[in-house]
Parts: structure tokens; C-alpha cells; sequence
């Protein structure tokens, strides 16, 4: 019986006419092993005619500094389990509720690293252990590059915000403690029980482009490429009435359809039908005098002090409704006229926000309505001598990429509609928990955002003559 010098972690290899048999960190577990193979316990283990020992004799067991090795264990285990709940966490945010197919296979490669951190777990114990596994140095490796890989992306992703949130620790950790592990597995030279390092790399190599890929994909290519195109459509009807009413009824028909290539959020729409008068100007003079009124954008050589008001007003589909591809919205409303109206045309607008889905998911709680002039809305209410009367959409929008969701504040999505003003509506980290709404954005954060999201705004306008309608109108 030969008992071999001790390894690098105080484990004593004993093998009986070059087999191995086992391995002993102790004098107690050699006679364990000595004992399973029939060997019995007062057995004289210092005589040199039955039992050799090379590197030092039955009192030499380096692992007396067990404790080490135990705490090595625990630190690598700890660390993989935090990895694995960091990509468990955005690989099933990705999966589940990613709208592109390329943000869900990005999804389902975190799940896929998260379950390569799950097998390395037992693993490390092994490696450390008695290296039964011959692969359970490799297995190491690869969990420790994969959180290194993930907690630097992260990280990248940060710096580009550089805001503070409580996860920002938990990255840092787990960043530092990949380093570490991979300098403990450097020193250790792990690779040497890898049986193909060539191709190890290679597949760890791919690995990471197919991901990095696939996250590009997903976050840039695929929103740039694909479009976002509607038809809007705002159409006067014919008008009735009769001889013994002063007025006339003028049907309106409003429609939108999503004639691009991705659903969209309508996060506020309006529908605006205005009057619009002007003095006749028998000079020509219109062109020159056209800052007199209330439209200083455009001018008619003949019209002069134009200046309209607003007739009627409302939502079109509503805050927080979606679009999807093809899909066609249309409204029907009849405004009504008094016949002596001084109105020389009418003018109908309809006006939509919208947001890819493609690039972001808003909350359910974004579609339901605050007013800010009640005082039980909460944080919503807002004096009407300082806000004027509106109601109030607000919601957390979460970007479709969960590495993003991870490493910024929360979004929130807000709009703001009245009958008496133009909708207003942006995004931003605001979230309402203080007053002086406008006064507390950061307008570099509102634009950054609008653009990260594709927020825009589009609109149709038709006009029509009100002397044309009261001639359509006579019984």
C-alpha cells in the first residue's frame, strides 16, 4: 500500500498495487477507506512492510487548515448562487414578457447561464473536494467567466446613466468576486483538467457573440429597421337639420390604423374641432398684417385678424390602449351649429402620442384617469388656480430589454389632458411625489427618453367651409 504525498489541498492519494482506491484528508478517513475494503481497524499503519509513505509519514495531513478549504467553497458557492439569481431574474423577465422573438432568445440564454451557475454549485464542492468529476474544474471556469461577462455588461450599461440604485452593489460585488475567483482559479491552473481547452474557449467564444448578437439585435437593429406608419383620417360628413331648428348637425369621422410594422401605445390622443373667423382684407394687405391675430403661422392675403376657437374636444381611443399592426380605430361624432354662426371654416384635428411596444411595456395603472382638481386623487391633485383642470395619466413603463429595467431608476410614463388645452405627455424618472411638476423635469432626461422609447406624436387635419356646410344643410 503506497499513500501518495499530499496535493495542493492536503488531500493524500492511497493506492494498493497501482490502483487507486481512495483518498484520505485524515488518519480518520484513511482508516474509513482502509476499513470499506476489508482492511481491519487495528491495522499498524507505520509499518513500512505493509503501508509506504512518500512525502511524510501517518502524522503529516496538511489539511489540518481544513477550515480554508471550507471557506473557499462557501465564498465560490455564494457567489454562483447570487449569479444565478441575477440571470434567473432577467433571463425569465426577458422570456415571458419580451414582444420580439430576439429579446426573448436573449431571454432564454440568461435562463440557460442561470442553470449552468445551478450545475456548477455542486461542482465547486467537488473540485475542491476529492475531483471525482474530471470536468468540474471546467464547469467552474465557465460559471465564473459568465458572471464576469454579465456583471460587466451591467456595469457598461450603468456608466451610461450613472445612477444610483441599490442593485449597483450587488453587480460590484459580484463583479469583484468573479475577479477573484478567477484569479484563484488561474493560480490553481483549472485548465490543466480540461480535456479539449481549445475548444472550451471556442464554445465559450460563441457563446458570447451569439449573445452579444442577439442583444444588439434586439436593441438596436430591430427597432431602427422595422417601421412605424399610420393612417389618420379626420372627415367632415354631410349635415342635416330642418326648417323650424336654428341649427345644423355636421358628422365627423375620425379613424386610425397601424399600417407599420409594430404595435404601438397610444399613451394620449384628442380629437379637436375649431371655428375659425377672419376680417376681409380688400387691400391685399393680409400677408403683412398677419401678426394681428391669434395664428401667427400662417397668413392669407385677403383674411386678416384670423382668430378661431375651440368647439369641441375629446379623447380619441384612450390613454394606455394599443394598436397592433393593421389594426383600424374609428370614431363617429356629430357637432352641432348655430345656422347665424360667423365661422368661415372649421377645422378638424386628430392627434395621437404613441410608443413602441417594441421598445417598451407600460402598466396597466397608466390607462386609469386622476383628476388633479380632487383633493382624494392623492399625489395627483394639483390647485386648479396652478394646474387648471385635467385629468392625469401616470404609470412605470419598463423598457423590453431587462438588462436595462436592471440598471436605471424606474420610468414612469405621464399625460395630461384637458378640453380647454393641447395634450401634453412625456417620460421621465418623475414620479409625483412632490409638486411643480414642470418645474422639477429635467428636459435633457425628457428628450433622452423620448427618443429611447420612440415617443412621437403624429396628426391629421381636414377643413371645410361653413357656408359650404349651410348650403349642404337646407331642408
Amino acid at each position: 500500500m503506497i499513500v501518495e504525498p499530499p496535493d495542493r489541498r492536503g488531500l493524500r492519494r492511497v493506492t494498493i498495487h497501482d490502483q487507486t482506491v481512495g483518498s484520505a484528508w485524515s488518519l480518520r478517513e484513511l482508516r474509513r477507506v482502509l476499513r470499506d475494503l476489508g482492511y481491519p481497524d487495528d491495522m499498524d499503519l507505520d509499518d513500512g512492510s505493509h503501508v509506504h509513505w512518500r512525502g511524510g509519514d501517518s502524522s503529516v495531513w496538511p489539511d489540518g487548515r481544513g477550515w480554508k478549504r471550507r471557506t473557499v467553497i462557501a465564498v465560490f458557492v455564494g457567489g454562483l448562487l447570487g449569479s444565478l439569481a441575477l440571470h434567473a431574474a432577467i433571463g425569465w423577465a426577458d422570456t415571458s414578457g419580451a414582444l420580439t422573438f430576439p429579446q426573448r432568445l436573449v431571454g432564454i440564454l440568461f435562463l440557460m447561464a442561470g442553470a449552468v451557475q445551478a450545475i456548477v454549485v455542486p461542482a465547486v464542492v467537488d473540485y475542491w473536494g476529492r475531483r471525482r468529476v474530471k470536468l468540474s474544474g471546467a464547469l467552474i471556469l465557465l460559471g465564473v467567466l459568465i458572471t464576469l461577462a454579465t456583471t460587466s455588461l451591467l456595469l457598461f450599461l450603468w456608466l451610461q446613466e450613472r445612477e444610483f440604485i441599490p442593485r449597483l452593489i450587488a453587480f460590484i460585488s459580484l463583479w469583484l468576486w468573479s475577479m477573484w475567483a478567477l484569479y484563484m482559479l488561474i493560480h490553481d491552473r483549472v485548465w490543466r483538467g480540461i480535456p479539449y481547452p481549445k475548444r472550451f474557449a471556442a464554445g465559450v467564444t460563441a457563446t458570447a457573440l451569439l449573445t452579444s448578437v442577439s442583444l444588439g439585435y434586439s436593441i438596436l437593429y430591430k427597432p431602427i429597421t422595422a417601421p412605424v406608419h399610420f393612417a389618420l383620417k379626420a372627415e367632415f360628413g354631410t349635415p342635416s337639420t330642418d326648417a323650424d331648428s336654428p341649427y345644423i348637425h355636421v358628422p365627423l369621422k375620425f379613424s386610425a390604423k397601424n399600417v407599420g410594422g409594430i404595435p404601438v401605445y397610444l399613451v394620449v390622443d384628442e380629437y379637436v374641432v375649431s371655428g375659425y373667423w377672419a376680417e376681409f382684407s380688400d387691400s391685399g394687405q393680409g400677408m403683412k398684417e398677419w401678426k394681428t391675430g391669434n395664428l401667427p403661422t400662417e397668413a392669407e392675403q385677403f383674411a386678416r385678424n384670423v382668430d378661431y376657437e375651440t368647439i369641441a374636444s375629446g379623447q380619441f381611443q384612450g390613454p394606455g390602449s394599443t394598436l397592433d399592426v393593421g389594426e383600424e380605430f374609428k370614431l363617429e361624432k356629430v357637432i352641432t351649429l348655430p345656422k347665424d354662426t360667423d365661422y368661415e371654416t372649421l377645422d378638424a384635428t386628430l392627434g395621437i402620442a404613441f410608443l413602441r411596444q417594441d421598445r417598451g411595456k407600460i402598466d396597466e395603472e397608466f390607462s386609469y384617469p386622476r383628476p388633479s382638481w380632487d383633493k382624494s386623487a392623492g399625489k395627483y391633485y394639483c390647485p386648479p388656480d396652478e394646474c387648471g383642470e385635467e385629468l392625469v395619466y401616470h404609470g412605470r413603463i419598463r423598457h423590453n430589454t431587462s438588462l436595462i429595467n436592471m440598471t436605471r431608476k424606474p420610468r414612469y410614463v405621464a399625460a395630461f389632458w384637458s378640453p380647454e388645452r393641447t395634450a401634453d405627455f412625456f417620460i421621465s424618472s418623475f414620479d409625483f411625489k412632490r409638486r411643480g411638476i414642470y418645474e422639477s423635469l429635467d428636459t435633457e432626461e425628457v428628450n433622452r427618453e423620448a427618443e429611447r422609447y420612440y415617443l412621437g406624436w403624429v396628426e391629421v387635419n381636414s377643413q371645410v367651409s361653413v357656408k359650404g356646410l349651410l348650403k349642404q344643410a337646407q331642408p
